[in-house]
Order: C-alpha cells, then sequence, then structure tokens
C-alpha cells in the first residue's frame, strides 16, 4: 500500500513525474493532481498541455501556485494526491518574495494533516554545478533544504535516474 507521504526525487527530465504517476494510479483511489507550474510562455504552456494528455480525464486537476497548503486540507481521505512539483512550489514563493520559512512551515503542517496520502514530486537540483549568481545559489540552497525536510518526514523516498527508481527510504507498494 503507498504511504501517508511519499517523495519523488529526481533531475528534470528524469521520470520522475512519470513515476509518481504509476504509483498514485496503481493505488485504484481517487486522484489528484496539485499543478504548482504557472504557464508563462508558450513552452511552458505546451509542456503543460502535454502532461494533462499523459494523465488522462481520471484526475481532479487544482492549480495552486502559491496555496498548496490550503489545497491540501481539502483533500478528503479516500484520495491520492500528487503535488508536482515542490520545485515549481518553491521558485513561486522565492520569486513571490514570501517568507520561505513560513511557507515551508505550512506545507510540512499541510502535509502531515492532509487527509490523503500524498506522492510529492521534486527536482535535485544539488548534483549540478554551484550556480553563478545568488539567485539561483539562494534557490538551489532552498530547494536542497526543502527536499531534506519532506524526505524526513516522508515514509517512502526514491530517487528517479534515467527513468529507473531507486529507492531512497521505505519500501515500494
Amino acid at each position: 500500500m503507498l504511504p501517508k507521504l511519499s517523495l519523488i526525487l529526481g533531475g528534470a527530465s528524469s521520470g520522475k513525474s512519470a513515476f509518481a504517476e504509476s504509483l498514485v494510479v496503481n493505488t485504484g483511489a481517487p486522484r489528484v493532481y496539485l499543478a504548482t507550474a504557472q504557464a508563462f510562455d508558450d513552452e511552458m504552456r505546451v509542456k503543460v498541455a502535454a502532461h494533462l494528455a499523459q494523465r488522462g480525464t481520471n484526475w481532479r486537476t487544482v492549480e495552486t501556485p502559491l496555496n498548496t497548503a490550503e489545497d491540501l486540507r481539502q483533500i478528503m481521505e479516500a484520495e491520492v494526491v500528487l503535488l508536482d512539483c515542490a520545485t515549481m512550489w518553491l521558485s513561486n514563493h522565492l520569486l513571490a518574495e514570501s517568507d520561505l520559512q513560513a511557507e515551508t512551515d505550512r506545507l510540512m503542517d499541510a502535509l502531515a494533516t492532509c487527509k490523503g496520502r500524498v506522492v510529492v514530486v521534486s527536482n535535485e537540483v544539488g548534483l549540478d554545478v554551484v550556480p553563478d549568481n545568488k539567485l539561483a545559489r539562494r534557490f538551489r540552497d532552498a530547494q536542497g533544504q526543502l527536499n531534506q525536510t519532506i524526505a524526513a518526514q516522508a515514509d517512502l523516498a526514491v530517487l528517479v535516474v534515467a527513468g529507473l527508481p531507486m529507492v531512497l527510504k521505505g519500501d515500494l507498494p
């Protein structure tokens, strides 16, 4: 059985979202997709449309670029949530100049108290080169901390590389 909180990590285009989707689909439970991305350009609009087409119509989609904690509180016990992704959520808050610690605390509380099971997708950005500018370094450090915080609370943590899952914590259902 899928645990209460799972974290699926990976690099860009690693297969992490597809793997996370398969975990949710395999539960057979009603599915909720919490979408944190914002489509500000044509490239992103195409990517969002492709993700929607890939998922199909058996998902309830909630666009939640900033208010994810509130949306998690609306989840029913029978539902399974795919939060895709924590990286875009963090970027949105960083660019909005939110208090990152306060927002992270709200998110972690919502994850802990969510009535349904949650699968969080997030990018592993710590394997790359050191960014050449202050904002990018701040993002990388904040993302690393967010991933560690979610992983500490998660029952299952998986790193996906080249479409292959490597279990870091817990057991696959």
